[in-house]
């Protein structure tokens, strides 16, 4: 009976050097291991024999057992060796070699002139308001003291979407982030001091007009709060935007219907070189003024007690402006080489003196 273990062990050993990968190697060891294997089955046949046979009989299969145990192991080593090195060989990597290029995205000019602009208020004690862009015509309008007959509401200037369901008024893309003034003064109690940026909507398109564009409005709500307050804030902002500290400043008188005194807002430049700061030429960047009482009784304050200033101005055209950007449409037209030409770095954050 000791040629059939003899056989088997031979048989086993031949198909475990025979066996090229683990299925193989598994297939041999599970064939004479396994609960069903050839040598599984001898063990089974024990307890046919008589009590003599029987322990030299167990005492040989168990040797068998453990050799061909010992045997599978090491070839299942050796097989896994194999294919590591295999593995190895086929993924190996030519440090010598360029390493492949990689796309970088760049943050837009818009994004990033909003992040420049809200910490530079920020720093003033600003916070950042923010309102719906589809808006009633009471507050894109009417609570802004700007009546019926008003250009501006226009269907050339303004787009009208459908009434809301129940309601007689069509409702207004918002043509100025003003609203977002109102509703702030309607839902919370003074001091005030926001800036609203975001889109605006208006009926123009051309070099620099678009029907959709950003803005930035701001609002400071107090008591005392005086025409001073208003040129030394936007002075401020101008020349720290600009990164030029002795930035010509002039405010020139104006009219818009919800603030008054109105100003326009100019800074120095040269016509000729297109230089911000030098030259003896104006150019206009911002529109301000002191908050009309209407439009405080409008929203629930007492203008006997409180005072306050408005201003606003494009991002676009500031963006424009301190970039050297020639056209408002580009900003829009989706060019990947006009990006990586005028965006910024993710890990180049806004700062107070970032300059061009």
């Amino acid at each position: 009976m000791a040629d059939d273990l003899d056989t088997l062990k031979n048989d086993t050993l031949a198909a475990l050097t025979a066996a090229q990968d683990h299925a193989q190697w598994d297939a041999v060891r599970v064939g004479t291991l396994g609960k069903s294997g050839a040598l599984t089955g001898l063990l089974k046949q024990l307890g046919k024999l008589d009590p003599q046979e029987r322990k030299e009989r167990g005492q040989a299969l168990n040797r068998l057992r453990d050799e061909l145990n010992a045997a599978v192991e090491v070839r299942g080593r050796e097989i896994e060796e194999k294919a590591l090195q295999a593995r190895l060989q086929s993924e190996r990597v030519d440090v010598t070699m360029p390493a492949p290029a990689i796309s970088v995205g760049a943050i837009h000019p818009i994004s990033r002139t909003i992040e420049e602009m809200s910490a530079i208020f920020g720093a003033m004690g600003f916070s950042v308001a923010e309102g719906p862009d589809i808006e009633s015509q009471w507050h894109n309008f009417s609570a802004l003291n700007t009546p019926e007959h008003h250009p501006a509401r226009t269907e050339q200037d303004t787009f009208y979407l459908p009434p809301k369901p129940g309601q007689a008024e069509p409702r207004v893309l918002r043509t100025q982030t003003s609203g977002v003034q109102v509703r702030t003064m309607l839902g919370q109690e003074p001091p005030i001091r926001i800036i609203a940026p975001g889109r605006t909507y208006r009926a123009d398109h051309d070099a620099t007009h678009s029907p959709m564009f950003h803005q930035c409005e701001g609002l400071v709500i107090d008591r005392g709060i005086t025409l001073g307050h208003l040129k030394g804030c936007l002075i401020e902002f101008l020349r720290v935007f600009f990164d030029k500290p002795d930035l010509p400043v002039r405010f020139r008188a104006s009219y818009f219907p919800f603030t008054e005194p109105s100003m326009e807002v100019d800074i120095g430049w040269s016509k000729t070189t297109g230089e911000i700061g030098s030259g003896s030429d104006w150019l206009e960047v911002l529109g301000s003024g002191m908050v009309h009482p209407r439009v405080l009784a409008n929203c629930g304050l007492d203008p006997a007690e409180w005072q306050g200033f408005a201003f606003g101005m494009g991002i676009e055209r500031l963006a424009m402006l301190k970039n050297g950007i020639p056209d408002l449409r580009s900003f829009y037209d989706s060019d990947l080489r006009w990006l990586r030409h005028y965006g910024f770095s993710a890990f180049s954050p806004a700062t107070l003196t970032e300059g061009v």
